[in-house]
Protein backbone atom coordinates (compact mmCIF):
# COMPACT_ATOMS: atom_id res chain seq x y z
CA UNK A 1 0.00 0.00 0.00
CA UNK A 2 2.65 2.41 0.99
CA UNK A 3 4.50 1.40 -2.83
CA UNK A 4 1.35 2.18 -4.26
CA UNK A 5 0.88 5.73 -2.37
CA UNK A 6 4.56 6.61 -3.39
CA UNK A 7 4.46 5.94 -7.03
CA UNK A 8 0.72 7.78 -7.09
CA UNK A 9 2.21 11.06 -5.84
CA UNK A 10 5.39 10.68 -7.54
CA UNK A 11 3.32 10.14 -10.62
CA UNK A 12 1.27 13.06 -9.09
CA UNK A 13 3.94 15.55 -8.70
CA UNK A 14 5.58 14.68 -12.20
CA UNK A 15 2.09 15.54 -14.39
CA UNK A 16 1.49 18.97 -12.60
CA UNK A 17 -0.04 20.87 -13.38
CA UNK A 18 -2.58 18.44 -13.93
CA UNK A 19 -4.94 19.70 -16.68
CA UNK A 20 -8.38 19.22 -17.73
CA UNK A 21 -8.48 17.00 -20.40
CA UNK A 22 -6.84 14.60 -17.95
CA UNK A 23 -9.20 15.12 -15.62
CA UNK A 24 -11.83 14.20 -17.83
CA UNK A 25 -10.23 11.27 -19.27
CA UNK A 26 -10.44 9.59 -15.99
CA UNK A 27 -14.08 10.89 -15.51
CA UNK A 28 -15.41 9.14 -18.42
CA UNK A 29 -12.82 5.97 -18.03
CA UNK A 30 -15.18 5.77 -14.70
CA UNK A 31 -18.08 6.38 -15.88
CA UNK A 32 -17.01 3.94 -18.63
CA UNK A 33 -16.57 1.11 -16.11
CA UNK A 34 -19.77 1.87 -14.75
CA UNK A 35 -21.55 1.74 -17.61
CA UNK A 36 -20.08 -1.22 -18.98
CA UNK A 37 -20.40 -3.78 -16.11
CA UNK A 38 -23.69 -2.01 -14.21
CA UNK A 39 -24.76 -6.00 -14.17
CA UNK A 40 -21.58 -7.52 -13.04
CA UNK A 41 -21.82 -5.82 -9.93
CA UNK A 42 -25.23 -6.17 -9.72
CA UNK A 43 -24.32 -9.68 -9.18
CA UNK A 44 -21.43 -9.43 -7.25
CA UNK A 45 -23.32 -7.32 -4.46
CA UNK A 46 -26.37 -9.75 -4.33
CA UNK A 47 -23.96 -12.25 -3.62
CA UNK A 48 -21.95 -10.60 -1.12
CA UNK A 49 -25.72 -9.73 0.78
CA UNK A 50 -27.23 -13.19 0.45
CA UNK A 51 -30.28 -11.34 -2.16
CA UNK A 52 -30.38 -7.45 -3.53
CA UNK A 53 -32.38 -7.17 -6.72
CA UNK A 54 -30.71 -6.26 -9.45
CA UNK A 55 -33.06 -3.29 -9.94
CA UNK A 56 -32.03 -2.01 -6.56
CA UNK A 57 -28.60 -1.93 -6.93
CA UNK A 58 -28.88 -0.10 -10.46
CA UNK A 59 -30.66 2.66 -8.42
CA UNK A 60 -28.86 2.95 -5.44
CA UNK A 61 -25.32 2.00 -6.52
CA UNK A 62 -24.56 2.41 -9.96
CA UNK A 63 -27.23 5.03 -11.05
CA UNK A 64 -26.21 7.71 -8.43
CA UNK A 65 -22.08 7.22 -9.29
CA UNK A 66 -22.77 7.74 -13.23
CA UNK A 67 -25.17 10.78 -12.28
CA UNK A 68 -22.46 11.98 -9.60
CA UNK A 69 -19.52 11.51 -12.21
CA UNK A 70 -21.38 12.93 -15.15
CA UNK A 71 -22.45 15.88 -13.30
CA UNK A 72 -18.72 16.68 -12.12
CA UNK A 73 -17.46 15.84 -15.83
CA UNK A 74 -20.32 18.77 -17.33
CA UNK A 75 -19.29 21.23 -14.36
CA UNK A 76 -15.94 21.07 -13.30
CA UNK A 77 -13.84 23.26 -15.25
CA UNK A 78 -16.29 25.82 -14.34
CA UNK A 79 -15.73 24.91 -10.93
CA UNK A 80 -11.95 25.26 -11.13
CA UNK A 81 -11.92 28.56 -12.14
CA UNK A 82 -9.84 30.90 -9.96
CA UNK A 83 -12.35 33.00 -7.94
CA UNK A 84 -10.91 36.56 -7.94
CA UNK A 85 -11.43 38.47 -4.22
CA UNK A 86 -11.05 42.25 -3.47
CA UNK A 87 -8.16 43.42 -1.72
CA UNK A 88 -7.80 45.74 0.96
CA UNK A 89 -8.86 49.47 0.40
CA UNK A 90 -6.44 50.63 -0.87
CA UNK A 91 -5.01 48.41 -2.19
CA UNK A 92 -7.01 47.27 -4.92
CA UNK A 93 -6.87 50.95 -5.80
CA UNK A 94 -3.24 51.00 -6.52
CA UNK A 95 -3.04 47.93 -8.44
CA UNK A 96 -3.09 44.98 -6.28
CA UNK A 97 -5.27 41.68 -6.67
CA UNK A 98 -6.43 39.03 -5.20
CA UNK A 99 -7.42 35.65 -6.11
CA UNK A 100 -8.22 31.93 -4.46
CA UNK A 101 -6.87 28.92 -6.99
CA UNK A 102 -7.99 25.06 -6.80
CA UNK A 103 -5.59 23.00 -7.30
CA UNK A 104 -5.61 19.01 -6.32
CA UNK A 105 -4.21 17.89 -3.26
CA UNK A 106 -2.62 14.86 -4.24
CA UNK A 107 -3.40 11.24 -3.41
CA UNK A 108 -7.01 10.64 -1.73
CA UNK A 109 -7.41 7.79 0.39
CA UNK A 110 -11.01 6.31 -0.27
CA UNK A 111 -12.34 4.19 2.55
CA UNK A 112 -16.03 2.18 1.68
CA UNK A 113 -18.41 0.37 3.52
CA UNK A 114 -20.55 -2.85 3.07
CA UNK A 115 -24.11 -1.36 2.52
CA UNK A 116 -23.61 0.47 -0.91
CA UNK A 117 -19.98 -1.00 -2.25
CA UNK A 118 -20.05 0.49 -5.34
CA UNK A 119 -21.63 4.19 -4.68
CA UNK A 120 -19.93 4.68 -1.96
CA UNK A 121 -16.56 4.63 -3.91
CA UNK A 122 -17.60 6.13 -7.64
CA UNK A 123 -19.77 9.19 -5.51
CA UNK A 124 -17.09 10.32 -3.65
CA UNK A 125 -14.37 9.99 -6.85
CA UNK A 126 -16.37 12.05 -8.98
CA UNK A 127 -15.03 14.88 -6.78
CA UNK A 128 -11.55 13.46 -6.28
CA UNK A 129 -10.89 12.79 -9.95
CA UNK A 130 -12.64 16.15 -11.21
CA UNK A 131 -9.77 18.25 -8.51
CA UNK A 132 -7.57 16.28 -10.22
CA UNK A 133 -6.08 14.13 -7.50
CA UNK A 134 -5.03 10.52 -7.61
CA UNK A 135 -7.08 7.53 -5.42
CA UNK A 136 -6.48 4.46 -3.43
CA UNK A 137 -9.69 2.64 -2.92
CA UNK A 138 -10.12 0.08 0.19
CA UNK A 139 -13.50 -1.33 -0.10
CA UNK A 140 -15.10 -3.84 2.61
CA UNK A 141 -14.27 -6.77 3.38
CA UNK A 142 -17.71 -7.66 3.97
CA UNK A 143 -18.69 -7.30 0.61
CA UNK A 144 -15.48 -9.66 -1.16
CA UNK A 145 -17.17 -10.58 -4.03
CA UNK A 146 -17.81 -7.03 -4.82
CA UNK A 147 -14.53 -5.68 -3.71
CA UNK A 148 -12.72 -8.20 -6.12
CA UNK A 149 -14.51 -7.19 -8.93
CA UNK A 150 -14.01 -3.43 -8.11
CA UNK A 151 -9.99 -3.94 -7.81
CA UNK A 152 -10.14 -5.91 -11.07
CA UNK A 153 -12.23 -3.49 -13.14
CA UNK A 154 -10.32 -0.57 -11.82
CA UNK A 155 -6.69 -2.27 -12.74
CA UNK A 156 -8.45 -2.95 -16.06
CA UNK A 157 -9.55 0.56 -16.99
CA UNK A 158 -7.09 3.03 -14.74
CA UNK A 159 -3.31 2.73 -14.57
CA UNK A 160 -2.20 2.20 -10.90
CA UNK A 161 -0.88 5.40 -10.63
CA UNK A 162 -4.11 7.16 -11.27
CA UNK A 163 -6.55 4.92 -9.05
CA UNK A 164 -5.80 1.27 -7.56
CA UNK A 165 -7.59 -1.11 -5.13
CA UNK A 166 -6.42 -2.64 -2.09
CA UNK A 167 -8.44 -5.60 -0.56
CA UNK A 168 -8.00 -6.96 2.37
CA UNK A 169 -9.84 -7.30 6.51
CA UNK A 170 -9.12 -4.94 9.66
CA UNK A 171 -5.49 -5.24 10.02
CA UNK A 172 -5.27 -3.75 5.82
CA UNK A 173 -7.71 -1.15 7.07
CA UNK A 174 -6.02 -0.22 10.05
CA UNK A 175 -2.78 0.07 7.57
CA UNK A 176 -4.32 1.57 4.79
CA UNK A 177 -5.89 4.49 7.17
CA UNK A 178 -2.43 5.41 8.79
CA UNK A 179 -0.57 5.97 5.52
CA UNK A 180 0.19 9.91 5.29
CA UNK A 181 -2.37 10.41 2.43
CA UNK A 182 -3.29 14.09 1.16
CA UNK A 183 -7.30 13.65 2.28
CA UNK A 184 -8.88 10.99 3.44
CA UNK A 185 -12.29 9.85 3.30
CA UNK A 186 -14.24 7.46 5.25
CA UNK A 187 -17.76 6.26 5.08
CA UNK A 188 -19.17 3.72 8.11
CA UNK A 189 -19.73 3.74 11.62
CA UNK A 190 -19.03 6.55 14.53
CA UNK A 191 -16.95 4.66 15.96
CA UNK A 192 -14.38 3.19 13.39
CA UNK A 193 -14.93 7.23 12.18
CA UNK A 194 -13.38 7.77 15.61
CA UNK A 195 -10.20 4.78 15.06
CA UNK A 196 -9.57 6.43 11.67
CA UNK A 197 -9.47 10.45 13.03
CA UNK A 198 -6.99 9.05 15.65
CA UNK A 199 -5.04 7.11 13.03
CA UNK A 200 -5.07 10.22 10.32
CA UNK A 201 -3.70 12.58 12.87
CA UNK A 202 -0.67 10.86 13.03
CA UNK A 203 0.19 12.16 9.83
CA UNK A 204 -2.07 15.51 10.04
CA UNK A 205 -4.33 13.77 7.46
CA UNK A 206 -7.60 15.74 6.63
CA UNK A 207 -10.27 13.59 6.77
CA UNK A 208 -13.77 13.69 5.59
CA UNK A 209 -16.25 11.53 7.88
CA UNK A 210 -19.41 10.34 6.95
CA UNK A 211 -20.42 8.23 9.72
CA UNK A 212 -24.64 8.01 10.08
CA UNK A 213 -26.30 7.76 13.50
CA UNK A 214 -29.65 8.27 14.28
CA UNK A 215 -31.57 9.83 11.98
CA UNK A 216 -35.08 11.36 13.24
CA UNK A 217 -38.35 11.72 11.71
CA UNK A 218 -41.04 14.31 13.02
CA UNK A 219 -44.50 13.94 11.54
CA UNK A 220 -46.83 16.89 12.62
CA UNK A 221 -49.91 16.58 13.33
CA UNK A 222 -50.91 18.92 9.79
CA UNK A 223 -49.31 15.96 7.77
CA UNK A 224 -50.63 13.99 5.16
CA UNK A 225 -50.92 10.39 6.73
CA UNK A 226 -51.07 7.74 4.29
CA UNK A 227 -48.47 10.17 2.15
CA UNK A 228 -45.80 10.27 4.91
CA UNK A 229 -46.16 6.87 5.79
CA UNK A 230 -45.26 5.63 2.57
CA UNK A 231 -42.35 7.56 2.17
CA UNK A 232 -41.14 6.57 5.32
CA UNK A 233 -41.77 2.83 4.70
CA UNK A 234 -39.91 3.08 1.29
CA UNK A 235 -37.15 4.32 2.57
CA UNK A 236 -36.74 2.00 6.13
CA UNK A 237 -37.11 -1.19 3.79
CA UNK A 238 -34.99 -0.12 0.79
CA UNK A 239 -31.81 -2.16 1.71
CA UNK A 240 -33.69 -3.25 4.16
CA UNK A 241 -32.56 -0.55 6.20
CA UNK A 242 -29.29 -1.11 5.90
CA UNK A 243 -28.88 2.75 4.67
CA UNK A 244 -26.75 5.39 7.04
CA UNK A 245 -29.46 8.20 6.12
CA UNK A 246 -32.42 5.23 6.78
CA UNK A 247 -35.46 7.10 9.16
CA UNK A 248 -33.98 5.54 12.48
CA UNK A 249 -37.14 6.21 14.68
CA UNK A 250 -40.66 7.91 14.36
CA UNK A 251 -41.63 10.88 16.83
CA UNK A 252 -45.82 11.19 16.17
CA UNK A 253 -48.21 13.16 17.89
CA UNK A 254 -49.52 10.72 20.86
CA UNK A 255 -53.30 11.11 19.21
CA UNK A 256 -51.92 10.37 15.68
CA UNK A 257 -49.97 6.75 17.00
CA UNK A 258 -53.07 4.04 16.03
CA UNK A 259 -52.80 5.59 12.58
CA UNK A 260 -49.49 6.08 11.99
CA UNK A 261 -48.73 2.64 12.48
CA UNK A 262 -51.71 1.44 10.76
CA UNK A 263 -50.35 3.74 7.77
CA UNK A 264 -47.21 1.96 7.75
CA UNK A 265 -48.27 -1.44 7.78
CA UNK A 266 -50.89 -0.39 4.88
CA UNK A 267 -47.85 1.07 3.16
CA UNK A 268 -45.64 -1.89 3.67
CA UNK A 269 -48.12 -4.67 2.63
CA UNK A 270 -48.65 -2.79 -0.89
CA UNK A 271 -44.98 -2.19 -1.69
CA UNK A 272 -44.23 -5.74 -0.21
CA UNK A 273 -46.86 -8.15 -0.17
CA UNK A 274 -44.38 -10.78 -0.18
CA UNK A 275 -41.05 -10.88 1.73
CA UNK A 276 -39.06 -14.16 1.58
CA UNK A 277 -39.08 -14.80 -2.05
CA UNK A 278 -39.60 -11.51 -2.99
CA UNK A 279 -36.73 -10.04 -5.42
CA UNK A 280 -37.24 -6.29 -4.67
CA UNK A 281 -36.26 -6.95 -0.86
CA UNK A 282 -33.31 -6.88 0.51
CA UNK A 283 -31.58 -9.41 2.70
CA UNK A 284 -29.15 -8.61 5.77
CA UNK A 285 -26.07 -8.53 4.78
CA UNK A 286 -24.82 -11.58 7.11
CA UNK A 287 -25.81 -13.60 10.12
CA UNK A 288 -23.75 -11.84 12.45
CA UNK A 289 -26.07 -8.29 11.79
CA UNK A 290 -29.24 -10.80 11.55
CA UNK A 291 -27.87 -11.60 15.03
CA UNK A 292 -27.81 -8.52 16.27
CA UNK A 293 -30.82 -6.81 15.19
CA UNK A 294 -32.79 -9.70 16.78
CA UNK A 295 -30.86 -8.80 20.09
CA UNK A 296 -32.22 -5.41 19.89
CA UNK A 297 -35.40 -6.91 19.58
CA UNK A 298 -35.45 -9.30 22.39
CA UNK A 299 -34.05 -6.65 24.63
CA UNK A 300 -37.12 -4.17 23.66
CA UNK A 301 -39.38 -6.76 24.31
CA UNK A 302 -37.45 -7.77 27.92
CA UNK A 303 -37.82 -4.08 29.04
CA UNK A 304 -41.37 -3.56 28.22
CA UNK A 305 -41.83 -2.37 24.02
CA UNK A 306 -44.64 -3.68 21.91
CA UNK A 307 -43.17 -5.48 19.08
CA UNK A 308 -45.56 -5.50 15.86
CA UNK A 309 -44.29 -7.39 12.97
CA UNK A 310 -45.61 -6.40 9.18
CA UNK A 311 -45.26 -9.60 7.25
CA UNK A 312 -48.18 -8.87 5.35
CA UNK A 313 -47.61 -12.44 3.44
CA UNK A 314 -47.77 -14.21 6.72
CA UNK A 315 -44.37 -15.75 6.28
CA UNK A 316 -42.22 -18.14 8.28
CA UNK A 317 -38.98 -16.39 8.60
CA UNK A 318 -37.81 -18.09 11.49
CA UNK A 319 -37.57 -21.46 9.59
CA UNK A 320 -36.14 -19.70 6.41
CA UNK A 321 -32.20 -20.67 6.06
CA UNK A 322 -31.55 -16.92 4.90
CA UNK A 323 -30.94 -13.14 7.05
CA UNK A 324 -34.36 -11.64 5.04
CA UNK A 325 -36.24 -10.04 8.43
CA UNK A 326 -39.51 -8.22 8.14
CA UNK A 327 -40.56 -4.78 9.28
CA UNK A 328 -40.64 -5.07 12.80
CA UNK A 329 -42.17 -1.70 14.52
CA UNK A 330 -41.79 -0.77 18.15
CA UNK A 331 -44.28 0.85 20.17
CA UNK A 332 -43.33 2.37 24.05
CA UNK A 333 -39.65 2.34 23.15
CA UNK A 334 -37.43 3.85 26.10
CA UNK A 335 -33.75 5.47 26.23
CA UNK A 336 -31.88 2.22 28.23
CA UNK A 337 -33.16 -0.27 24.87
CA UNK A 338 -30.04 -1.17 22.90
CA UNK A 339 -32.38 0.02 20.12
CA UNK A 340 -32.52 3.68 21.07
CA UNK A 341 -28.92 3.72 22.02
CA UNK A 342 -27.47 2.41 18.78
CA UNK A 343 -27.97 3.06 14.66
CA UNK A 344 -30.27 0.19 14.01
CA UNK A 345 -28.87 -0.11 10.20
CA UNK A 346 -31.79 -2.54 9.50
CA UNK A 347 -35.75 -2.75 9.27
CA UNK A 348 -36.44 -1.97 12.76
CA UNK A 349 -38.31 1.12 13.71
CA UNK A 350 -39.16 2.77 17.33
CA UNK A 351 -42.02 5.21 17.47
CA UNK A 352 -41.93 7.70 19.99
CA UNK A 353 -44.57 9.93 20.76
CA UNK A 354 -45.15 13.72 21.47
CA UNK A 355 -47.56 15.79 22.63
CA UNK A 356 -46.25 19.29 21.70
CA UNK A 357 -43.85 19.58 18.67
CA UNK A 358 -41.60 21.46 21.64
CA UNK A 359 -41.15 17.83 22.88
CA UNK A 360 -40.32 16.10 19.88
CA UNK A 361 -37.72 19.00 19.52
CA UNK A 362 -36.22 19.02 22.47
CA UNK A 363 -35.82 14.94 22.39
CA UNK A 364 -33.68 15.25 19.05
CA UNK A 365 -31.48 18.48 20.61
CA UNK A 366 -30.93 15.61 23.92
CA UNK A 367 -28.97 13.17 21.52
CA UNK A 368 -26.15 13.37 19.35
CA UNK A 369 -26.34 15.13 16.30
CA UNK A 370 -27.43 12.98 13.09
CA UNK A 371 -26.41 12.57 9.60
CA UNK A 372 -30.35 13.24 8.41
CA UNK A 373 -33.55 14.95 9.86
CA UNK A 374 -37.00 14.03 8.19
CA UNK A 375 -39.87 16.30 8.24
CA UNK A 376 -43.39 15.35 7.23
CA UNK A 377 -45.90 18.33 7.25
CA UNK A 378 -47.65 21.71 5.77
CA UNK A 379 -47.77 24.01 8.99
CA UNK A 380 -44.72 26.44 7.29
CA UNK A 381 -44.37 28.05 10.98
CA UNK A 382 -43.78 24.39 12.64
CA UNK A 383 -41.74 23.18 9.81
CA UNK A 384 -39.87 26.45 10.38
CA UNK A 385 -39.28 25.87 13.97
CA UNK A 386 -37.91 22.24 13.80
CA UNK A 387 -35.60 23.66 11.18
CA UNK A 388 -34.41 26.57 12.66
CA UNK A 389 -34.09 25.42 16.02
CA UNK A 390 -32.31 21.82 15.47
CA UNK A 391 -28.92 20.62 14.02
CA UNK A 392 -28.54 18.08 11.58
CA UNK A 393 -26.22 17.08 8.64
CA UNK A 394 -28.99 17.78 6.09
CA UNK A 395 -32.96 17.76 5.84
CA UNK A 396 -35.58 16.53 3.69
CA UNK A 397 -38.90 18.03 4.26
CA UNK A 398 -42.40 15.53 3.60
CA UNK A 399 -40.01 12.71 2.35
CA UNK A 400 -36.77 11.11 3.45
CA UNK A 401 -33.03 10.24 1.89
CA UNK A 402 -33.66 12.58 -1.20
CA UNK A 403 -31.57 15.35 0.13
CA UNK A 404 -28.62 12.97 -0.67
CA UNK A 405 -29.65 12.46 -4.19
CA UNK A 406 -28.85 15.94 -5.15
CA UNK A 407 -25.44 16.36 -6.30
CA UNK A 408 -26.25 20.13 -6.10
CA UNK A 409 -26.18 20.08 -2.00
CA UNK A 410 -23.54 19.16 0.12
CA UNK A 411 -23.71 15.90 1.56
CA UNK A 412 -22.09 15.00 5.49
CA UNK A 413 -22.86 15.04 8.96
CA UNK A 414 -22.09 16.48 12.08
CA UNK A 415 -20.48 16.03 15.12
CA UNK A 416 -20.97 12.65 15.84
CA UNK A 417 -22.76 11.67 12.45
CA UNK A 418 -19.65 13.04 10.64
CA UNK A 419 -17.88 16.18 9.11
CA UNK A 420 -16.64 17.59 5.77
CA UNK A 421 -19.05 17.37 2.67
CA UNK A 422 -19.09 16.10 -0.29
CA UNK A 423 -21.44 15.77 -3.96
CA UNK A 424 -20.91 18.48 -6.70
CA UNK A 425 -18.98 21.78 -6.39
CA UNK A 426 -18.60 20.83 -2.74
CA UNK A 427 -16.92 17.70 -3.29
CA UNK A 428 -14.36 19.53 -6.04
CA UNK A 429 -14.00 21.78 -2.70
CA UNK A 430 -13.55 19.16 -0.51
CA UNK A 431 -10.43 17.68 -2.54
CA UNK A 432 -8.99 20.47 -3.57
CA UNK A 433 -6.54 22.95 -2.06
CA UNK A 434 -7.79 26.57 -2.25
CA UNK A 435 -4.63 28.60 -2.14
CA UNK A 436 -4.29 32.11 -1.32
CA UNK A 437 -2.34 34.28 -4.67
CA UNK A 438 -1.75 38.09 -3.75
CA UNK A 439 -0.12 39.63 -6.65
CA UNK A 440 1.34 43.33 -5.27
CA UNK A 441 1.72 46.33 -7.63
CA UNK A 442 4.79 47.79 -8.17
CA UNK A 443 4.32 50.70 -5.39
CA UNK A 444 5.97 50.54 -2.27
CA UNK A 445 2.92 49.50 -0.54
CA UNK A 446 4.62 48.71 3.11
CA UNK A 447 6.27 52.17 3.21
CA UNK A 448 3.47 53.66 1.74
CA UNK A 449 1.67 52.07 4.38
CA UNK A 450 3.65 52.77 7.56
CA UNK A 451 4.92 49.19 7.61
CA UNK A 452 8.90 49.56 7.38
CA UNK A 453 10.69 50.77 10.12
CA UNK A 454 11.67 53.31 11.30
CA UNK A 455 7.91 53.78 12.53
CA UNK A 456 6.68 57.45 12.08
CA UNK A 457 3.88 59.35 10.97
CA UNK A 458 2.87 57.20 8.19
CA UNK A 459 2.75 54.41 10.97
CA UNK A 460 0.57 56.33 13.45
CA UNK A 461 -2.02 57.17 10.41
CA UNK A 462 -2.43 53.51 9.99
CA UNK A 463 -2.28 52.43 13.06
CA UNK A 464 -4.93 55.35 14.30
CA UNK A 465 -7.24 53.75 10.89
CA UNK A 466 -6.76 50.02 12.27
CA UNK A 467 -7.98 50.72 15.58
CA UNK A 468 -10.52 52.69 15.13
CA UNK A 469 -14.19 51.70 16.46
Amino acid sequence: MRALLDSQRKAFTAAMPEDMAARENRLNRAIFLLTDHAEDFARAVSEDFGHRSREQTLLTDIGPSVTALKHARKHFRHWARSEKRRPMFPLGLLGAKASVDFGPKGVVGVVAPWNFPVGMVMVPMAGVLAAGNRALVKPSEFTPATSALMAELVARYFHEEEMAVVTGGAEAGKAFTALPFDHLIFTGATEVGRHVMRAAADNLTPVTLELGGKSPTIVGRSADMPKAAERIALGKMMNAGQICLAPDYLMVAKEQEPAMIGALKDSVSVLYPTLLGNDDYTSVVNARNAERLRGYLDDAREKGAELIEVNPGGEDFAGSNGNKLPLTILRGVTDDMAVMRHEIFGPLLPVRTYDSIDEAIDYVNANDRPLGLYYFGQDAQEEKTVLTRTVSGGVTVNDVLFHNAMEDLPFGGIGPSGMGHYHGVDGFKTFSHARAVYRQPGLDVAGLGGFKPPYGKATAKALKAMLKK
